[in-house]
Protein backbone atom coordinates (compact mmCIF):
# COMPACT_ATOMS: atom_id res chain seq x y z
CA UNK A 1 0.00 0.00 0.00
CA UNK A 2 0.99 3.52 -0.72
CA UNK A 3 -0.25 6.68 -1.62
CA UNK A 4 0.92 10.21 -3.37
CA UNK A 5 -0.04 13.92 -3.03
CA UNK A 6 -1.57 15.05 -6.52
CA UNK A 7 -2.06 17.97 -7.90
CA UNK A 8 -5.56 19.28 -9.84
CA UNK A 9 -4.39 21.10 -12.96
CA UNK A 10 -6.43 23.02 -15.33
CA UNK A 11 -5.52 24.98 -18.15
CA UNK A 12 -5.15 28.65 -18.11
CA UNK A 13 -5.84 28.94 -21.87
CA UNK A 14 -7.25 26.60 -23.65
CA UNK A 15 -4.79 23.64 -25.65
CA UNK A 16 -4.23 23.89 -30.03
CA UNK A 17 -5.55 20.45 -31.13
CA UNK A 18 -2.76 18.41 -32.83
CA UNK A 19 -3.05 18.96 -36.71
CA UNK A 20 -1.17 16.86 -39.83
CA UNK A 21 2.46 17.65 -39.05
CA UNK A 22 2.09 19.23 -35.76
CA UNK A 23 1.68 18.34 -32.34
CA UNK A 24 -1.46 19.69 -29.70
CA UNK A 25 0.09 22.80 -28.34
CA UNK A 26 -0.52 23.53 -24.69
CA UNK A 27 0.63 26.60 -22.35
CA UNK A 28 2.98 25.84 -19.69
CA UNK A 29 0.74 28.11 -17.56
CA UNK A 30 -1.95 26.39 -15.35
CA UNK A 31 -4.54 27.18 -13.05
CA UNK A 32 -4.64 25.18 -9.42
CA UNK A 33 -7.81 23.61 -8.27
CA UNK A 34 -6.34 21.64 -4.95
CA UNK A 35 -4.74 19.26 -4.39
CA UNK A 36 -5.66 15.14 -3.42
CA UNK A 37 -4.23 12.19 -2.06
CA UNK A 38 -4.09 9.00 -4.43
CA UNK A 39 -4.47 5.69 -2.70
CA UNK A 40 -2.95 2.19 -3.98
CA UNK A 41 -3.08 -0.81 -2.78
CA UNK A 42 -1.30 -4.17 -4.81
CA UNK A 43 -1.46 -7.90 -4.64
CA UNK A 44 1.80 -8.14 -6.66
CA UNK A 45 1.62 -12.14 -6.93
CA UNK A 46 -1.88 -12.17 -8.59
CA UNK A 47 -1.78 -9.15 -10.31
CA UNK A 48 -3.88 -7.19 -9.02
CA UNK A 49 -4.58 -3.42 -7.80
CA UNK A 50 -7.17 -0.47 -6.54
CA UNK A 51 -6.24 2.92 -6.58
CA UNK A 52 -8.62 5.85 -5.99
CA UNK A 53 -8.34 9.32 -5.04
CA UNK A 54 -9.60 11.17 -2.06
CA UNK A 55 -9.73 15.37 -0.77
CA UNK A 56 -7.22 14.53 1.87
CA UNK A 57 -4.60 12.53 3.20
CA UNK A 58 -5.76 11.84 6.93
CA UNK A 59 -5.55 8.94 10.01
CA UNK A 60 -9.72 8.58 9.20
CA UNK A 61 -8.72 8.36 5.32
CA UNK A 62 -6.36 5.59 5.84
CA UNK A 63 -9.04 3.76 8.05
CA UNK A 64 -11.36 3.76 6.26
CA UNK A 65 -9.30 2.79 2.97
CA UNK A 66 -8.52 0.00 5.10
CA UNK A 67 -12.11 -1.06 6.36
CA UNK A 68 -13.02 -0.99 2.44
CA UNK A 69 -9.97 -3.50 1.82
CA UNK A 70 -10.85 -5.99 4.22
CA UNK A 71 -14.58 -5.90 3.73
CA UNK A 72 -14.87 -5.47 0.34
CA UNK A 73 -11.72 -6.99 -1.06
CA UNK A 74 -10.93 -9.51 1.08
CA UNK A 75 -14.25 -10.39 3.30
CA UNK A 76 -13.21 -14.05 3.78
CA UNK A 77 -9.51 -13.92 4.46
CA UNK A 78 -8.20 -14.49 8.24
CA UNK A 79 -4.95 -12.01 7.41
CA UNK A 80 -4.10 -9.90 5.05
CA UNK A 81 -0.05 -8.69 5.03
CA UNK A 82 0.06 -5.31 4.71
CA UNK A 83 3.43 -3.79 3.57
CA UNK A 84 3.71 -0.12 3.71
CA UNK A 85 6.29 3.25 4.72
CA UNK A 86 6.22 4.64 7.85
CA UNK A 87 3.80 7.73 7.39
CA UNK A 88 2.25 8.64 10.69
CA UNK A 89 -1.33 7.72 9.57
CA UNK A 90 -0.27 4.24 8.90
CA UNK A 91 -0.98 3.00 12.08
CA UNK A 92 -3.67 0.81 13.98
CA UNK A 93 -4.46 4.04 16.63
CA UNK A 94 -6.46 5.24 12.67
CA UNK A 95 -8.50 2.22 12.74
CA UNK A 96 -9.91 3.45 16.65
CA UNK A 97 -10.15 6.60 15.84
CA UNK A 98 -12.29 6.02 12.91
CA UNK A 99 -14.12 3.41 14.25
CA UNK A 100 -16.30 1.75 17.26
CA UNK A 101 -13.50 -0.05 19.45
CA UNK A 102 -15.33 -3.74 18.46
CA UNK A 103 -14.63 -2.97 14.59
CA UNK A 104 -11.61 -1.24 15.13
CA UNK A 105 -9.95 -4.64 16.99
CA UNK A 106 -11.41 -6.56 14.42
CA UNK A 107 -10.01 -5.27 11.48
CA UNK A 108 -6.87 -4.33 13.19
CA UNK A 109 -7.06 -8.42 14.04
CA UNK A 110 -7.16 -9.33 10.34
CA UNK A 111 -4.18 -7.38 9.18
CA UNK A 112 -0.51 -8.23 9.28
CA UNK A 113 1.36 -4.86 8.76
CA UNK A 114 5.31 -5.02 7.90
CA UNK A 115 6.69 -1.14 7.38
CA UNK A 116 9.54 -0.25 5.04
CA UNK A 117 12.95 0.27 6.22
CA UNK A 118 13.88 4.35 6.72
CA UNK A 119 14.78 5.48 3.39
CA UNK A 120 13.68 2.07 2.14
CA UNK A 121 10.32 2.96 0.43
CA UNK A 122 11.67 1.66 -2.68
CA UNK A 123 11.16 -1.64 -1.48
CA UNK A 124 7.51 -1.31 -1.42
CA UNK A 125 6.23 -2.83 -4.62
CA UNK A 126 3.11 -0.63 -4.36
CA UNK A 127 5.43 2.44 -4.76
CA UNK A 128 6.53 1.25 -7.97
CA UNK A 129 3.11 0.83 -9.16
CA UNK A 130 2.53 4.22 -8.36
CA UNK A 131 5.35 5.35 -10.65
CA UNK A 132 3.90 2.74 -13.34
CA UNK A 133 0.75 4.83 -12.82
CA UNK A 134 2.27 8.54 -12.95
CA UNK A 135 3.55 7.68 -16.32
CA UNK A 136 0.72 5.76 -17.57
CA UNK A 137 -2.69 7.44 -16.52
CA UNK A 138 -1.18 11.08 -14.53
CA UNK A 139 0.65 12.38 -17.76
CA UNK A 140 -1.06 14.85 -18.39
CA UNK A 141 -3.63 17.19 -16.23
CA UNK A 142 -6.65 16.49 -14.82
CA UNK A 143 -8.34 19.39 -12.83
CA UNK A 144 -11.26 17.70 -10.84
CA UNK A 145 -11.66 15.27 -8.16
CA UNK A 146 -14.07 13.24 -10.33
CA UNK A 147 -12.17 13.47 -13.44
CA UNK A 148 -9.28 12.04 -11.81
CA UNK A 149 -11.11 8.79 -9.66
CA UNK A 150 -12.82 8.04 -13.32
CA UNK A 151 -9.17 7.82 -15.09
CA UNK A 152 -7.91 6.08 -12.10
CA UNK A 153 -10.87 2.91 -12.75
CA UNK A 154 -10.05 2.80 -15.85
CA UNK A 155 -6.50 2.29 -14.98
CA UNK A 156 -7.13 0.01 -12.67
CA UNK A 157 -9.88 -1.91 -14.57
CA UNK A 158 -6.93 -2.64 -17.35
CA UNK A 159 -4.12 -3.27 -15.13
CA UNK A 160 -6.22 -5.49 -13.43
CA UNK A 161 -7.72 -7.32 -16.91
CA UNK A 162 -3.75 -8.26 -17.85
CA UNK A 163 -2.98 -9.53 -14.52
CA UNK A 164 0.72 -8.22 -14.60
CA UNK A 165 1.92 -9.65 -11.63
CA UNK A 166 5.38 -8.19 -10.30
CA UNK A 167 8.29 -10.58 -10.45
CA UNK A 168 10.20 -9.24 -7.87
CA UNK A 169 14.06 -10.08 -7.73
CA UNK A 170 15.48 -8.53 -4.98
CA UNK A 171 16.64 -11.17 -2.62
CA UNK A 172 17.47 -11.39 1.03
CA UNK A 173 21.42 -11.81 -0.11
CA UNK A 174 20.79 -8.83 -2.00
CA UNK A 175 19.61 -6.87 0.79
CA UNK A 176 22.56 -7.61 3.11
CA UNK A 177 24.68 -5.73 0.40
CA UNK A 178 22.55 -2.95 -0.61
CA UNK A 179 20.92 -2.56 3.21
CA UNK A 180 24.09 -3.63 4.89
CA UNK A 181 23.80 -1.10 7.31
CA UNK A 182 20.65 -2.14 8.58
CA UNK A 183 21.91 -6.23 8.90
CA UNK A 184 23.97 -6.89 11.65
CA UNK A 185 27.42 -8.56 11.19
CA UNK A 186 27.17 -12.29 10.47
CA UNK A 187 30.58 -13.45 12.51
CA UNK A 188 32.30 -16.63 11.45
CA UNK A 189 32.08 -19.56 13.02
CA UNK A 190 35.07 -20.92 14.64
CA UNK A 191 35.84 -24.36 15.88
CA UNK A 192 37.30 -23.91 19.79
Amino acid sequence: MDEKPYQLLGHAREPIPATPGHDRKEDSEYVRHGTCSIFVWVEPLRGWRHVDAHPRRTKLDWAHQVDRLLTCDYPDAEKVVLVMDNLNTHTIGSLYEAFPPEKAFGLAQRLEIHYTPKHGSWLNIAEIELSALTGQCLDRRIDDLGVLNTELAAWQQATNADQRQVNWHFTTADARVKLRHLYPEQLEATAY
